[in-house]
C-alpha cells in the first residue's frame, strides 16, 4: 500500500478504546479483539490513564501485551496495527 492513501485511512480512523484510569490492562483484550478484525485500532490515552508517564511509553507497553505495532503516536492518540 502506497503511503499517501495509508496515512489517509489512518486519519480517517476513529478513536475505538480509550484508556482511563484502570490503565492498560483493562483495554488489553478489547485491543486485541479489535486488531484480529481491523488493520489498524486507534487508542486515546485519557489524562488518568497518563499519570506520571508519556502517551508513546503507554503505546508502546500497551503494543507489547498484545504483539502490535505502534504506527503512530500523535498527542495522546495511538494507532497500533498487527
Amino acid at each position: 500500500m502506497s503511503e499517501t492513501p495509508r496515512r489517509q485511512r489512518i486519519h480517517e480512523l476513529d478513536t475505538t478504546l480509550r484508556v482511563g484510569k484502570s490503565g492498560i490492562e483493562s483495554v488489553v483484550d478489547e485491543l486485541d479483539s479489535q486488531l484480529s478484525d481491523r488493520e489498524f485500532v486507534k487508542v486515546k490515552f485519557l489524562r488518568a490513564a497518563r499519570g506520571g508517564t508519556t502517551s508513546e511509553d503507554l503505546a508502546d507497553d500497551l503494543a507489547d501485551e498484545v504483539g502490535a505495532d505502534v504506527v503512530r503516536v500523535r498527542g495522546h492518540t495511538a494507532v497500533f496495527e498487527r
